[in-house]
């Protein structure tokens, strides 16, 4: 089910509660994939939660979408559009308040989940907003500090709560980019959890019953 209205293209499965509130689990895929992605967990994720997995806004030849541009032949190596990402993550801050509000789901309750490039975006935008992001699943990603809102340090993160993971022989994005979230987090003092499985890119059953098991814990 597809609906056009809102200002990103989305797939959701409603909750199955029948009176009140639901909370809300958001989920942004990697680069080059698309909405369908991630959506396959969402039969296995606690049937309370309203599940919406969002498309990213840039188009990528020959199929795929993206958050941002990645300019894979630039001399030093890869190189982001840290501009395009902060466009991209306010896109995602209006889209949550734009989601909430249409499919009446309770915006104290907001999770939000990414794979790779969507943990990247998932991270700056509880980072940078955490008034509105009870808890993070962060799956293969890292922090980007270039693309945090400006002023981020003054806010009050104290009840936000990440989960975070990572492949140990991760050939995307090397393990040592991940593994400075704890400190990062422990500074702000965010509440937080930092797991680590011997797989490369992507997501070990292992570590989404691993997540699974700590989202339940925090809906």
């Amino acid at each position: 089910m597809t609906t056009a209205p809102l200002s990103l293209e989305h797939l959701i499965r409603p909750s199955s509660l029948k009176e009140g509130k639901a909370p809300v689990l958001f989920m942004f895929h990697g680069y080059g994939s698309n909405e369908e992605d991630l959506f396959s967990f969402a039969q296995e994720l606690p049937e309370e939660l309203c599940i919406i997995s969002v498309r990213a806004p840039y188009p990528l030849e020959p199929f795929g979408y993206a958050w941002y541009a990645i300019n894979f032949d630039a001399q030093q190596g890869k190189w982001s559009d840290d501009e395009q990402a902060k466009s991209s993550r306010d896109k995602i801050v209006a889209f949550i308040d734009e989601a909430c509000a249409t499919y009446v789901l309770d915006a104290e309750r907001v999770t939000i989940l990414g794979f790779s490039q969507g943990t990247i975006l998932s991270y700056a935008v509880a980072i940078s907003y955490p008034e509105k992001i009870k808890n993070v699943v962060a799956l293969s990603g890292y922090i980007n500090e270039a693309i945090l809102k400006e002023g981020y340090q003054e806010k009050d993160h104290s009840n936000l709560k990440i989960y975070a993971s990572h492949g140990q022989v991760d050939q995307v994005i090397p393990p040592e980019w991940a593994q400075k979230a704890p400190e990062f987090l422990k500074n702000l003092d965010i509440d937080h959890l930092y797991e680590e499985f011997p797989v490369g890119h992507g997501v070990a059953p292992q570590n989404f019953h691993s997540f699974k098991k700590w989202l339940e814990g925090k809906i």
